[in-house]
């Protein structure tokens, strides 16, 4: 495909097919897979495109918030994304870059569906954390941080923005070490003050890389390596400053160990500004040099003897987990896709897997590659890769396929809601399509549909994290269904999980209700956290749970 300011050029990996385990091993270690989180507004997509121009994936970059003559962001494939400029749903981009493989995923860009980062933050082996030069750590950004140290995902932090008037260096490091007890290890040391960006020392060479602005920041930045001794006569003060600073870090023993990386004790850090293009190519060769190839996979419970989870390996035969579903990607063909995360062995389209949830075979004869909206069939996959089963209709979020030997991956965990919303259709003639939107959303996780026995199955409640996955659910309906809906807020902010022999005397006490969730699942909703403690308080026979994942 030839490449143009309004078409990507999708450059997707070719490899010879593997025949052996050891084939399924190196073809793993090539693949870095990561996401990009942070707090909403600190340029996530932006730097996605910019990743994607430096790997000459694409000619051109746009940015979110659209300088004349910039096109929206190739992540950014939603209407509701382009004309607000925020992400609200994760996408997926791979592209090859050296001999390695990225598997880039952009995660939404608001904090009401910071449940969907969490999916993908299931899904990944490492991440990219962005915090803005002159906010710092956010609530969003801690929030995120405090997930991928759950998970033991390893964590590069970039500072972005840095063209911009922000803090002081070591303040942000100070901030970082604090606040979320990892000890940062910067790679690059800016060279100017915030809002003063020439380029950065890179610390392991004592180099000095120069930036050039480009129109707009559309095209790759040039960039000039020279030596200290040339840094120095060509920056002087502002040199010295850096250099200065970088001893200081030395001397504190803030110099990068990868085995503390891996274990979650460091986090690298770099100095960039993602919309003028400048330190992105030293994001993309920390990737492929530092973030950690296709890991294995565990499953099942741990042994009460103390045993670890059991580990699929990689070369094991065949498996993968869904962990998104996304319908409405291609306008003209209605259709859904599942993305899933291999895990093991080679995906080869048209292979016959098993679903494990309900232990039946189907057929993955239409997979592709997802790059934002653009498409390309999928042929052979491995451990690392995303792929997009499309019109598997079957699959829900959390769940697993493979082939020969079973194994059945854990499942997402589900965020507590914390706003309610009754849904009816506006015109009661479209019931079936209220009907299929509403399946169609839940199946998603765009939202939570709750039911009950006394509100009827023509008024089914939408739960949410955050108040915009109404809008992005009313938006959809009318759109993609042709069923525009009402929706009449509900006074309650808290959910709990319960159970069928408490569920009856729960539904009797005041100010409370009772529903089930799509996945059979009984919730209490209760008006605040003050009701619920009282119940707790006079009925402790009643069961009553909270949602964990929403506590993270």
């Amino acid at each position: 495909m030839t490449s143009s300011p309004t078409a990507p050029q999708t450059q997707h990996p070719t490899t010879q097919h593997p025949t052996t385990q050891q084939d399924v091993r190196r073809e793993a270690s090539r693949r870095r897979t990561f996401a990009v989180i942070s707090h909403p507004d600190a340029g996530k997509s932006t730097l996605t495109e910019a990743l994607a121009l430096h790997a000459q994936v694409i000619n051109q970059a746009g940015a979110v918030h659209g300088k004349a003559g910039r096109r929206a962001t190739v992540s950014d494939w939603m209407e509701m994304e382009q004309e607000r400029g925020i992400s609200i749903t994760s996408a997926a981009l791979q592209f090859a870059y050296e001999d390695q493989v990225i598997n880039l995923v952009d995660t939404p860009g608001h904090s009401d569906f910071s449940e969907d980062t969490y999916r993908v933050l299931s899904a990944v082996d490492a991440a990219v954390m962005l915090v803005d030069a002159a906010k710092g750590l956010e609530p969003q950004t801690l929030k995120l941080f405090r997930v991928c140290k759950a998970r033991g995902l390893p964590v590069i932090t970039v500072i972005n923005k840095w063209d911009r008037p922000g803090l002081d260096p070591l303040e942000l490091l100070e901030q970082i070490q604090d606040q979320i007890k990892l000890v940062p290890t910067p790679l690059t040391w800016p060279v100017g003050i915030a809002g003063d960006f020439r380029g950065v020392l890179e610390r392991r060479t004592g180099d000095y890389v120069a930036f050039t602005r480009t129109a707009g920041g559309a095209t790759r930045a040039p960039e000039e390596r020279m030596d200290a001794e040339a840094a120095a006569a060509r920056e002087g003060d502002v040199w010295e400053t850096a250099l200065e600073e970088s001893d200081l870090l030395a001397s504190d023993g803030a110099d990068h160990d990868q085995d503390l990386f891996l274990s979650g004790f460091t986090t690298p850090v770099l100095f960039a500004s993602a919309i003028s293009n400048f330190g992105v190519s030293s994001i993309l060769r920390t990737l492929v040099e530092l973030a950690p190839s296709a890991v294995p996979f565990r499953h099942g419970e741990p042994g009460e003897d103390g045993r670890p989870a059991q580990v699929r390996e990689v070369d094991a035969p065949f498996s993968a987990f869904v962990f998104k579903v996304q319908a409405g990607m291609n306008t003209q063909h209605r259709d859904r896709v599942a993305f899933a995360r291999v895990c093991s062995g080679v995906f080869e389209r048209g292979m016959v897997v098993t679903h494990a949830q309900t232990g039946r075979p189907f057929a993955t004869k239409y997979a592709q590659a997802i790059f934002g909206a653009e498409r390309a069939v999928l042929d052979t996959a491995f451990p690392g890769d995303i792929i997009g089963l499309v019109n598997a209709n079957a699959l829900k979020i959390g769940d697993t396929i493979y082939v020969d030997e079973p194994v059945t991956y854990p499942p997402i965990a589900t965020f507590a809601p914390e706003h309610f919303a009754v849904a009816t259709a506006k015109d009661s003639g479209r019931f079936k399509q209220f009907r299929k939107g509403i399946e169609q959303l839940d199946s998603e996780g765009v939202v939570q549909v709750l039911r009950s026995d006394l509100r009827g199955a023509q008024s089914p409640v939408l739960a949410a994290v955050g108040p915009m996955q109404f809008e992005v659910a009313q938006a959809r309906m009318e759109s993609e269904f042709g069923a525009a809906i009402r929706l009449e807020r509900l006074g309650y902010t808290q959910a709990r999980r319960t159970d069928a022999a408490s569920a009856p005397a729960l539904a009797s006490v005041r100010g409370v209700e009772v529903m089930e969730r799509s996945d059979g699942t009984p919730l209490v909703l209760a008006p605040d956290k003050w009701r619920i403690t009282v119940i707790e308080r006079d009925h402790p026979e009643l069961t009553l749970e909270p949602l964990i994942a929403g506590d993270q």
